[in-house]
């Protein structure tokens, strides 16, 4: 048997990046995944990615910022697989604006996706995933819940508040045997950090913060994901594990 053989895993974001590394990590150890995103070409890609490699994979069109969007969530997902185990919260937005130059509407639209859908999943998933002896939930936050920059003002302060509710979980659930572990990416080459990506200077400037020396790959988030999964990292909970080629220990 695979290590995740019979284990059942939603993850949000999942239609790219770090989210689809993810995705396609566990489900090469046997886990059948739930794919949930908005993007529903891209997610019905990454799942038949999935079933070409003998995985087994669904995708989900939700908005998990909407409270009645991932109610119907929970139901079609219970209604597939009876069961959930693994819960990855990994859909997030940045938004790179100065403090004043932020809207209302602009600094909750970053809160709701990075916070608020957190714990609309968690409450919605969680109760699915108790009483069986096993469970994993992960947080993607991130180095700039450690650290910041400049125009990271609402994206620093939701990851911040998602490591206190990861703490707090941690320890609500531990009865449960139900893990929770926070997930702190430094630079990886995604989607997201193609503002970055495609201005040399600023390229240069995060690489030159980076002790490793490169961006980090979406596979590496991956593997650290299965192994966190695994029945080896069962004692790690209500911690946040760096992910960042050392950004943070320079």
């Amino acid at each position: 048997m695979k290590a995740l053989e019979n284990k059942v895993a939603v993850i949000t974001g999942a239609s790219r990046g770090l989210g689809k590394a993810m995705a396609i990590a566990l489900a090469a150890q046997g886990a059948s995944v739930a794919l949930v995103g908005r993007d529903t070409a891209a997610l019905d890609s990454v799942a038949e990615e999935i079933r070409a490699s003998g995985g087994t994979a669904e995708m989900y069109a939700a908005d998990v910022t909407d409270e009645a969007s991932v109610a119907a969530l929970e139901a079609a997902v219970i209604a597939r697989f009876g069961k959930v185990q693994i819960l990855i919260n990994n859909a997030g937005m940045n938004l790179r604006k100065k403090i004043h130059e932020f809207t209302l509407e602009e600094w909750m639209r970053v809160t709701n996706t990075n916070l608020t859908s957190v714990f609309l999943m968690c409450r919605a998933f969680v109760p699915h995933m108790k009483g069986q002896g096993y469970g994993r939930i992960f947080n993607m936050t991130s180095i700039m819940a450690h650290v910041s920059l400049p125009e990271r003002a609402a994206y620093s302060s939701t990851k911040a508040a998602l490591l206190g509710l990861t703490k707090a979980l941690a320890m609500e659930l531990a009865p449960d045997n139900i893990t929770v572990v926070g997930i702190s990416p430094g630079p990886f080459l995604t989607e997201m950090n193609l503002p970055i990506l495609n201005d040399p200077e600023k390229n240069a400037m995060f690489v030159s913060k980076i002790p490793i020396g490169r961006w980090g790959q979406p596979e590496e988030i991956g593997a650290l994901a299965a192994f966190l999964c695994s029945d080896q990292a069962g004692f790690i909970t209500g911690t946040d594990i760096l992910i960042d080629g050392g950004w943070c220990a320079s």
